[in-house]
């Protein structure tokens, strides 16, 4: 069983930063690939970036080259580095630990209770 603890969202103007964190229960961390996913009011979950056990990371077209994923295993932490917001990335962010293919929801066994990021024009 894994337990994940979102942090760090919050409302910043258009052009901000934030970064988000989830921290993890357990001592299988390491084994997990770690993820976020995003949801907006009204539209559906959707894949933002992962982070396998080796460190290989993976971001959707939307965020990428403007978020950045890492993790400490050591520290049982992953990380959301999210610069340049926009009004479009205003969702609820949560973070996951599965296995498989990292860009499916389904490959996910255990998922945070969400943070809000909310990104004002």
């Amino acid at each position: 069983q894994v337990q994940l603890v979102e942090s760090g969202g919050g409302l910043v103007q258009a052009g901000g930063s934030l970064r988000l964190s989830c921290a993890a229960s357990g001592r299988t961390f390491s084994t997990y690939v770690m993820g976020w996913f995003r949801q907006a009011p009204g539209k559906e979950r959707e894949f933002v970036a992962a982070i396998s056990r080796s460190g290989a990371r993976y971001y959707s077209d939307s965020v990428k080259g403007r978020f950045t994923i890492s993790r400490d295993n050591a520290k049982n932490t992953v990380w959301l580095q999210m610069n340049s917001l926009k009004p479009d990335d205003t969702a609820v962010y949560y973070c996951a630990a599965g296995s498989g293919n990292a860009y499916y929801y389904t490959s996910y066994d255990y998922f945070g209770q969400g943070t809000q990021v909310t990104v004002s024009s």
